[in-house]
């Protein structure tokens, strides 16, 4: 039986990206500066309600080389974030956005008014 909605979930993404030449030929200081400059600024002035968190992966596949988890407080938020990545260099120069995997956790527990039995600590 489906759940009344009372609010919107929150949205996830994993963002799953390869690095390219490009990034790869700046050292690791020119990184953080290309990064916290041209990329961070834009995320900051066009959204709010957003949060990240970034996953290194290139020792383990040789498709995707990082992956980036945004949360975002609503589809509006993450709609603004991916226009914001979009124009700077992040999108396409700095990395290949090589699939967005986006959901909301336990999205059938909320829909059939059922325990997230899926969520499991031990």
């Amino acid at each position: 039986m489906p759940t009344e909605k009372t609010e919107q979930p929150p949205v996830t993404a994993f963002m799953l990206v390869k690095t390219t030449p490009e990034w790869l030929a700046l050292t690791v200081a020119e990184r953080v500066e290309a990064f916290t400059t041209q990329v961070l600024p834009a995320i900051k002035a066009k959204t709010t309600g957003v949060r990240s968190r970034f996953y290194d992966t290139e020792f383990y596949s040789a498709r995707v080389t990082d992956v980036w988890m945004w949360e975002a407080e609503d589809h509006h938020a993450y709609q603004l974030l991916i226009d914001a990545l979009r124009e700077t260099p992040f999108w396409d120069r700095y990395f290949e956005v090589v699939d967005l995997l986006v959901g909301t956790e336990n999205g059938y527990a909320r829909t059939y008014g059922v325990e997230a039995v899926t969520t499991i600590a031990t």
